[in-house]
């Protein structure tokens, strides 16, 4: 297949006239959708910004690679787009974007389709050819030139394949050569050169960064004269597999990955852990630190492993903390969602049948403290532990998370398990270090779990579970006592949180305090949770109406956007909000806490309850004072609303 069949001349983009990036990514999504190419362009985006939040696809050099692979893609589809002026894609370099190619790929794409984007990825490490798409005039011109450019590659190939079976027929036949050629699972490089490094590179959907940072690896050793075997991680899965033979014999090991791979096999070694990002940028820098084994030195313990010595990206403890709590709420909310829709449904039928109907009995049993609500505390903890742990802590957090919810410690118990389990493994890993190697067996499968397992039940049952168990107990009998003014406070907290970051540590901690309290001691009520679900849902909420009731106050790929939010604010998706907020965060992000403050505090003065953690409008009406919360939540997103669109400026005065 070639480059062309997916970057078809309808959607390219000769003279884009964004400014910002967020205008640019409407404006690409735009032309796909002209197209037909997408299904779903509100889940496009949501899926784009959720890559972009994983790290900037503004790669450098000039390039951005905005990309997602997704349902809401019916074909495979490259737009290629350029801006003469270029704009700030919050780019790797801090260099503006002159060169845009997004990237639509659809769910179940096939193989043939996942490499000619893979081929397309690594003819952009080339700088001049590049230049000669930025001296294009016409989408004829670059069909042309990206046609020629696969041409010349496919040429090579050949002649390395042909090579490739010269070798091995010679081989076959007893002669042998040391001759290496630059083909996939073929050490690239000098042939007279003893200097060996592998590398895997891989990012989260696999289909760009993954193949640019293996080109860049392979170009930049072979002008080094340093041999180099790489692994890509991509859609396809696992490509170009490193042996065992290739690790034991390189210096050093560069690990170019945005998602988790397989580490354990590198046991020993000297391992740089970087993003994808550096394999493409820092290639030399990798590749020179990987040669001179100026890393730090990786052991497995029977897990992903942790290495031995300083880490190589140093982050904060507060940083760290988020990241783990977050690697446990983000396994948890499968459960939180799955469970509590079904346990919303169960609850609308048992309001038009007995609680002893089956239907109503069988969706209880699967979605509420027997089902997927029994595992939320489990799971929380257990991957808490595994962020801070690897593999062994896994186990130890998730039965301290468990005895949390037999003892009544609840979410606050199986939090501090979770932290417990991964501590106590790392301090397992030390304590066993001094071991002779020929137990080094033993310790994933019998030293880690067995006193793991010992040191985190003790502790949770002496000294967690009574205390939490206690607190948690105050905690719920005082959150039912509360008096009005006081519930009101609450609620305007919780409420206002929910806007503060949307979806980020702020919005996760009042959400998260909601779900804890709405699971603890059978309390399903759920005041907090409706607290925290208007505000949640007032932001989107609160956009939309700006961008229709104040359309001069912005641009017309904002009010189309604006549009969207209707859906995902009634859908309680804060997230929504996010790309207005990043535009000008003073003014959106402080107009719309204050109408989710307003929307959280109503709920309580209402005295409102929404017995399901997740649904926004469409489990409203389970809420004991329906009619009531859908106002609370009007009110916050008419005032959000209001400020915004009274202080915003228009679109030309924004600074």
């Amino acid at each position: 297949m070639r480059i062309t069949d997916l970057m078809i001349q309808e959607t390219m983009i000769m003279d884009l006239q964004a400014t910002t990036k967020d205008e640019a990514i409407d404006e690409l999504i735009a032309s796909l959708n002209r197209s037909g190419r997408i299904n779903d362009p509100v889940l496009f985006k949501e899926m784009i910004y959720k890559r972009e939040a994983e790290s900037s696809t503004g790669i450098g050099g000039g390039i951005a690679m905005p990309h997602a692979k997704t349902t809401a893609v019916n074909e495979p589809t490259v737009v290629f787009a350029k801006s003469r002026k270029g704009l700030d894609f919050e780019a790797l370099d801090d260099q503006p974007a002159h060169v845009f190619f997004m990237i639509a790929a659809p769910e179940g794409a096939g193989n043939t389709h996942l490499r000619t984007l893979a081929a397309l990825s690594r003819l952009l490490i080339d700088s001049d050819f590049i230049s000669q798409l930025m001296s294009t005039d016409t989408p004829a011109e670059v069909s042309a030139l990206f046609d020629a450019k696969q041409a010349e590659a496919d040429e090579k190939e050949a002649a390395k394949e042909k090579a490739k079976a010269e070798k091995a027929a010679n081989t076959a036949s007893g002669s042998t050569s040391n001759q290496q050629q630059n083909t996939p699972g073929v050490i690239v490089g000098n042939a007279n050169s003893e200097d060996f490094v592998v590398a895997v590179t891989a990012c989260p959907t696999g289909i760009a960064h993954t193949f640019m940072a293996e080109d860049a690896l392979k170009k930049k050793a072979q002008e080094m004269g340093i041999n180099i075997r790489v692994e890509t991680n991509g859609s396809e899965g696992a490509q170009n597999v490193l042996t065992a033979d290739e690790i034991a014999r390189a210096k050093g090991v560069i690990v170019a990955a945005d998602k988790n791979v397989e580490m354990a096999r590198f046991d020993g070694k000297p391992v740089l852990q970087r993003p994808v990002s550096d394999g493409i940028r820092k290639s030399e820098e990798l590749i020179r630190k990987a040669v001179n084994g100026d890393a730090p030195i990786y052991r497995s313990q029977g897990g992903n492993g942790k290495e031995e010595g300083a880490s190589d990206a140093k982050i904060s403890v507060g940083s760290k903390i988020y990241k783990d709590l977050m690697n446990g709420i983000s396994h948890m909310l499968p459960f939180v969602v799955g469970g509590g829709i079904l346990l919303a449904i169960s609850f609308l039928f048992e309001q038009i049948a007995s609680p002893d109907n089956p239907i109503v009995q069988l969706l209880q049993t699967i979605g509420g403290g027997t089902g997927a609500f029994h595992f939320l505390i489990p799971v929380l903890a257990g991957f808490i532990a595994m962020s801070i742990g690897d593999r062994p802590a896994l186990m130890p957090g998730m039965v301290g998370g468990l005895m949390a919810v037999n003892s009544n410690a609840g979410f606050l118990g199986g939090l501090a398990a979770g932290f417990l389990a991964g501590y106590v493994v790392i301090g397992l890993r030390k304590l066993f270090k001094g071991l002779p190697k020929t137990l080094d067996g033993l310790k994933p499968i019998l030293l880690y779990p067995v006193f793991g397992l010992l040191i985190v039940g003790a502790i949770s049952f002496y000294v967690f579970d009574p205390i939490f168990g206690s607190l948690n107990t105050w905690l719920v009998d005082a959150l039912g006592n509360l008096g009005t003014g006081n519930a009101v406070l609450l609620g305007l907290l919780l409420g206002g949180m929910m806007s503060i970051d949307m979806g980020g540590p702020f919005n996760k901690a009042a959400y998260t305090f909601a779900i804890g309290v709405f699971t603890s001691s059978g309390n399903t009520d759920g005041a907090w949770m409706a607290a925290v679900m208007a505000g949640g849902m007032v932001p989107p909420l609160a956009i939309a109406l700006a961008t229709t009731f104040f359309k001069s106050k912005f641009t017309e790929q904002e009010r189309k956007s604006g549009l969207t939010n209707y859906v995902l604010g009634f859908s309680f998706i804060t997230e929504g909000a996010i790309p207005f907020a990043a535009a000008d965060p003073l003014r959106v992000l402080t107009s719309c806490i204050l109408g989710s403050a307003v929307a959280g505090g109503l709920t309580q003065l209402w005295s409102i309850n929404v017995p399901a953690p997740h649904g926004g409008i469409f489990v409203a009406a389970l809420a004991n004072h329906a009619l009531l919360f859908l106002l609370a939540v009007a009110i916050g997103a008419v005032i959000s609303g209001l400020i915004l669109g009274l202080w915003k400026k228009s679109p030309t005065l924004v600074k």
